[in-house]
């Protein structure tokens, strides 16, 4: 970046931008490339986490009013589609599954109709927690781009500033001239990149966090659910 004579000294951050190399301008585009990105991530995420929760509790409240297991899965079928009604769905469906006819069974005959083998038992706790682990993988899709923006935004701006560096000094060898008037325009320039990838990086990372921590409680909240369900068969004599 070369200072030309009678060239008006950029005063503000924007027209930093507007007067900087190829090279800043390029890092510049793409930094705002990754911050639409990231936060279209992060208002996509929001969305679908604060959905889940809404489902969640609706689906709760509904399945603690059920007196049987077999109502608790009708009732449930009967609300929107969620990870939990789901996993009861694949779990009711695999139990019946290993024993048709079980979800209505004749009076007096559930212990001798319905019971599960240790083999059958084991079989249903694998369905389940595979289950468990395909909601968890679905939920968990683009946050990992989150945390690759975090990482790679100042990584980038600073790319960015070393070579806006590098631009000004070579300016100030060919003009000749080392004042502080004619390091300080290029050293602003090459910072600009700095402050975008930062920017760039801080809500992609606090987000990132937010959103693996509400992970970890979905998914734990839907074993739980998973081990309930096997402990309502057992209650109910069906194990």
């Amino acid at each position: 970046m070369l200072l030309q004579v009678g060239r008006a000294i950029p005063t503000t951050p924007w027209e930093l931008v507007l007067t900087s190399s190829r090279e800043t301008q390029f890092v510049l585009a793409v930094l705002a490339a990754f911050s639409v990105v990231s936060w279209y991530f992060i208002v996509l995420k929001w969305w679908q986490f604060r959905r889940m929760r809404r489902l969640g509790d609706t689906f709760l409240s509904e399945v603690e009013k059920a007196p049987r297991l077999e109502d608790a899965y009708h009732a449930a079928m009967r609300l929107p589609p969620s990870p939990y009604n789901r996993l009861l769905r694949e779990g009711i469906h695999f139990f019946s599954e290993l024993k048709p006819g079980s979800l209505k069974p004749a009076a007096g005959t559930v212990a001798e109709q319905t019971v599960l083998t240790m083999t059958q038992l084991e079989a249903l706790r694998m369905v389940l927690a595979k289950e468990v682990a395909a909601e968890r993988d679905s939920a968990a899709r683009f946050i990992p781009w989150l945390a690759t923006f975090g990482s790679v935004s100042p990584l980038l701006g600073l790319l960015g500033t070393v070579l806006g560096v590098m631009d000004a000094f070579i300016g100030i060898a060919i003009g000749g001239s080392g004042n502080i008037s004619a390091v300080a325009p290029g050293v602003a320039e090459a910072l600009v990149t700095t402050v975008a990838g930062l920017a760039v990086a801080v809500p992609a990372v606090i987000a990132y966090n937010i959103f693996v921590n509400r992970l970890g409680l979905f998914a734990g909240e839907l074993e739980g659910f998973a081990q309930e369900i096997i402990g309502t068969m057992a209650r109910e004599g069906r194990l």
